[in-house]
């Protein structure tokens, strides 16, 4: 699976043997709610991080929360329950870096043509993780 990529990374979305990588943003908005960009989620054996770029990120790990701003990284270990949301109303841009396998699921999740929680749960499955 090696590829090589070299060039800006803005919307696009590289991936190695080992590790992918794809800068992703939220361009804000309502703030009263939470507005996930994930839902509550557990991966049973992939490790998943995030470096905020640009903005802030609040994110909710086995039900504790915190926020972290540009320049900060944020990382999972497997078996974490976790989902994050841009918590303000301006833009926030950041880098997801994740396994291979996620990425892949994450391709698999946009391609849905229908998002029902029961066809969801079946695919984090199928990619060894759970919909919580």
């Amino acid at each position: 699976m090696t590829k090589f990529f070299q060039g800006p990374l803005a919307g696009q979305k590289a991936v190695a043997d080992g590790f992918a990588v794809a800068e992703w943003k939220d361009e804000g908005g309502e703030t009263a709610s939470p507005r996930y960009i994930a839902p509550l989620h557990r991966h049973h054996r992939d490790d998943e991080a995030w470096y905020i770029l640009e903005g802030r990120l609040r994110f909710s790990f086995d039900g504790r929360e915190f926020e972290a701003g540009a320049g900060e990284l944020v990382l999972s270990p497997p078996g974490v329950a976790h989902t994050y949301w841009n918590p303000g109303p301006g833009r926030c841009r950041y880098l997801l870096l994740m396994t291979p396998n996620l990425s892949a699921l994450l391709e698999a999740l946009h391609e849905l043509p229908d998002r029902n929680r029961e066809t969801v749960a079946a695919l984090f499955a199928r990619f060894g993780a759970e919909l919580l």
